[in-house]
């Protein structure tokens, strides 16, 4: 077997200095290595070099050549040379040799390595949209690949962030809507537009009236139990469910007592305290409301509707964060409207001494059968003059009764409810005991409607002394089970200057809807307040509107039986006839 012998390189010795010896240096009897490395490479550039001399680029195989075409031709596509190819013909245009004639010996010939990393790409319109950005700055060596797939995986970020961030707006734009969009009473096409009122009128509002006359006291009051005012979220008590005593929601016409006052000619204008209350904070609210009106003679009867909106409490009206859209939702404005009315029922009850005493009035409940179990409540009629031709007569409510210095105190009981500490931002169980005033704050900014109408009440019924209870649900999930954390007891006058409630500009307000509602000729209207703008309209509408809220919808064609022939031609003769009569009369009327 044959082997090739392995023949150990010569280094040639280069006496100068460093490097390979120069061709010229080189004999002809020299080894083959020496030869090969007297024979580099034309267009290297070499040169000797110590410490202090500036390195220049030995290969370079990331660049393009500029002009590919100038250099010459070396037959060969791809030569292998190119990488260390320096001249003029092959050098970038950024490259030194270009700028010094192709001269390597030239100290422009070379450039610093740059060890520095590349810079972090900046996000902004001034990067992203200027060509003409860090033009002057020298060429980076890149990766195309890497710098593609990194500027690819940008833009699929930046935009799955704009998808997501408007996709939030416009669900938080349609929740707001589906809850303040919506208003309480369907708009017949039939139904007369006459006034139309902006909110930013009513501010300018202010009216003072005298002090109201008291005709009648009616019902009973439970007192108050002292113990709750101690109870704090460490030592909670479980709200609890009155099943057997009756509420009464009986609107201003309904009432036998004020039928018996406008008979007894005692005022021109009647209404009940939530009804005044619901104008006199107009301003504050963000759902729609409507009161219906009556123009009976010369007296003015405000209303509200069966199942109306003033029957309910409302929830988070005032804040910013949307609530579900959902009517399904427990978190939904219907469904917390209704879970409130009956939590503030039920904390109405619950606070009272259940000893049997009961402090009782002119007259007994005028909404209450014989033997029925009712609700601790007291109605109070008084009278407000208006002016020397008009006086007010309105229904006030009071909850309970308490010994407050040894005297005879009226109160009212109310409760705020807690659903979910993510939509307030609160947590009541954490904050109400160390921070009661940052409570207190976020409930006038996500309920500053629900509080004005309450102490707006109050006032009306000149109670000494409103409590404020805070209910929570003792799940977020759960809402039918509640807890009563703490109740706090507020002057309502004192109250009313903390949530900047100016009584003056309440009767201001109430003032102006009266002279405007009494220019109107005897009939029926309603104001509504518009769902989507800071205003309120007053329509007239038919005199049985609203007493029977049900519609019946015809079936469509295709559902609908259709008629014998026999009995389409009795339909048509009836028809006829029925024209021919009114015609008759016609001709008469005319005669």
């Amino acid at each position: 077997m044959v082997t090739e012998a392995f023949e150990f390189v010569a280094v040639p010795f280069n006496s100068d200095g460093w490097g390979p010896p120069d061709a010229s240096d080189v004999s002809s009897s020299a080894s083959p290595t020496s030869v090969a490395a007297a024979n580099l490479l034309p267009n290297v550039p070499f040169a000797s070099f110590s410490r202090s001399d500036k390195l220049g680029r030995v290969a370079d195989w990331t660049r393009n050549l500029s002009n590919p075409s100038a250099r010459p031709n070396t037959g060969s596509k791809s030569d292998p040379s190119a990488v260390f190819d320096f001249s003029a013909f092959a050098i970038d245009e950024g490259f030194g040799l270009a700028s010094s004639g192709g001269n390597p010996d030239e100290d422009s010939a070379f450039r610093l390595v740059d060890g520095k990393p590349p810079p972090r790409p900046k996000f902004g319109p001034k990067w992203r949209f200027n060509p003409h950005h860090n033009r002057n700055q020298l060429p980076q060596r890149r990766d195309e690949e890497v710098e593609a797939k990194k500027r690819d995986a940008e833009k699929e970020r930046a935009r799955r962030d704009r998808l997501y961030n408007n996709n939030r707006n416009n669900i938080h734009h349609q929740r707001r809507e589906a809850a303040a969009f919506k208003s309480s009473v369907d708009i017949q096409p039939e139904w007369n537009m006459l006034e139309q009122i902006p909110f930013s009128t009513f501010s300018k509002l202010s009216y003072t009236v005298q002090e109201p006359e008291d005709l009648l006291l009616c019902g009973g009051l439970e007192y108050y139990n002292r113990l709750f005012d101690r109870i704090t979220p460490k030592n909670e008590r479980r709200l609890e469910r009155f099943k057997n005593r009756n509420f009464f929601k009986v609107t201003t016409s309904d009432d036998p007592v004020i039928r018996r006052l406008a008979k007894e000619d005692k005022a021109t204008v009647f209404a009940t305290d939530a009804i005044l209350a619901a104008l006199m904070c107009a301003p504050r609210s963000v759902y729609s409301w409507d009161i219906v009106i009556q123009r009976v003679g010369n007296k003015l009867f405000f209303d509200k509707r069966d199942g109306s909106q003033l029957d309910l409490l409302s929830v988070h009206e005032t804040s910013q964060e949307p609530l579900p859209e959902s009517k399904d939702d427990i978190n939904s404005a219907h469904s917390l409207g209704v879970e409130a009315a009956y939590i503030n029922q039920n904390f109405s009850q619950q606070v009272l001494v259940r000893d049997g005493k009961k402090e009782t009035f002119d007259e007994a409940n005028p909404f209450a059968n014989e033997g029925e179990e009712i609700a601790s409540v007291a109605y109070r009629y008084r009278r407000w003059k208006l002016d020397d031709n008009m006086h007010l007569v309105a229904r006030c409510e009071l909850q309970s009764v308490a010994d407050l210095n040894n005297q005879r105190s009226f109160l009212t009981l109310n409760a705020l409810n807690e659903f979910d500490p993510k939509y307030s931002g609160v947590d009541w169980r954490q904050k109400l005991e160390t921070q009661r005033g940052a409570v207190l704050a976020t409930e006038l900014k996500n309920n500053g409607n629900k509080l004005a109408k309450w102490t707006a009440q109050a006032l009306l019924a000149n109670a000494d002394m409103m409590k404020i209870g805070f209910v929570s649900r003792v799940h977020p999930r759960d809402h039918f089970n509640h807890v009563i954390l703490s109740v706090l007891g507020y002057k309502p006058k004192d109250f009313a200057g903390q949530i900047n409630l100016n009584t003056s500009n309440m009767w201001g307000i109430v003032k102006s809807i009266v002279d405007l509602c009494m220019k109107l000729s005897e009939g029926k209207y309603v104001l509504v307040k518009d769902p989507s703008k800071p205003q309120v309209r007053i329509y007239e509408v038919p005199p049985d509107a609203f007493e029977n809220d049900y519609v019946e919808e015809p079936l469509p064609e295709d559902e609908q039986v259709q008629p014998t022939e026999e009995n389409t031609e009795g339909a048509e003769a009836s028809v006829a006839a029925t024209k021919e009569t009114e015609e008759k009369k016609a001709d008469d009327a005319q005669a």
